[in-house]
């Protein structure tokens, strides 16, 4: 039996406990990457091994895929897939576009996922069946909108430049087609795009748990997540997201280059 809306908010707020007071507070930050930037803080750390005793005290039997302390059980029937801080750059920056991945696989197909931005109170999360946002203006479920074609679409990414090689013109060729786009806002994009405020979502070089709890959110509100090639993005990779088929198509066509 999948686990309630109840025991994904008991675990925000484990998680919110360790990340909320060391944001914009200055807090040591960590580069965790010989040659390159890749920060980890206390906040990380400590949100995940919050997360992770509540799991092994209810669900002992289920597996854990984390980012800060390693994996267990992942042959397991359910497994969790945890980033504590998704948007570490951001949080370290002050920036309030952060937030707390918790996401639930079944037999290995996303299932069930939470985002949680303890900063500006938002919580957005997939039920099994639909996605639901609670926040400052009340709780409603959400969906992902139609906005006709690419070329009326809103697109984001985290940044240009995380694209190398052959993918810098594909994704530059999907760009120069939309009506907008905007970088920087990590998980929170897809948060935006479940409840219909942008079009499309396109990354690469994301880990398991950077989509692990954001499948299930833009499945559920009616939208569409693969890899560049068209397959499951549970295993992380060149994703894109998109609130429709058609949008999804047609940015499919300049990705395949």
């Amino acid at each position: 039996m999948l686990p309630n809306r109840a025991f994904f908010d008991l675990l925000a707020d484990a998680a919110s406990k360790e990340t909320l007071p060391r944001f914009r507070s200055g807090a040591a930050v960590v580069n965790k990457e010989v040659g390159s930037f890749d920060p980890v803080t206390e906040g990380d750390r400590g949100a995940e091994t919050a997360i992770r005793a509540l799991i092994e005290e209810h669900y002992p039997e289920h597996g854990i895929l984390g980012e800060e302390h390693g994996n267990v059980g992942l042959d397991r029937e359910m497994v969790w897939v945890i980033d504590p801080i998704d948007g570490t750059r951001a949080f370290i920056s002050g920036v309030p576009v952060w937030g707390t991945l918790i996401g639930l696989q079944q037999n290995g197909r996303a299932v069930m996922g939470m985002v949680d931005q303890p900063f500006t109170r938002e919580r957005y999360f997939a039920d099994g069946k639909a996605s639901w946002y609670a926040g400052p203006d009340g709780t409603r479920q959400i969906r992902t909108r139609d906005c006709g074609s690419l070329s009326d679409a809103i697109l984001f990414t985290t940044s240009p430049h995380l694209f190398a090689g052959d993918d810098m013109p594909r994704y530059r060729a999907v760009e120069e087609k939309v009506r907008l786009f905007r970088y920087g806002t990590d998980c929170y994009a897809y948060a935006l795009l479940a409840a219909g405020y942008v079009d499309l979502v396109v990354e690469n070089s994301l880990k398991p748990y950077d989509v692990g709890a954001l499948i299930p959110l833009i499945e559920q509100a009616g939208g569409i997540m693969t890899t560049w090639e068209g397959g499951r993005p549970e295993n992380g990779g060149r994703i894109i997201a998109a609130g429709s088929a058609a949008v999804h198509a047609e940015a499919m066509a300049l990705l395949a280059g």
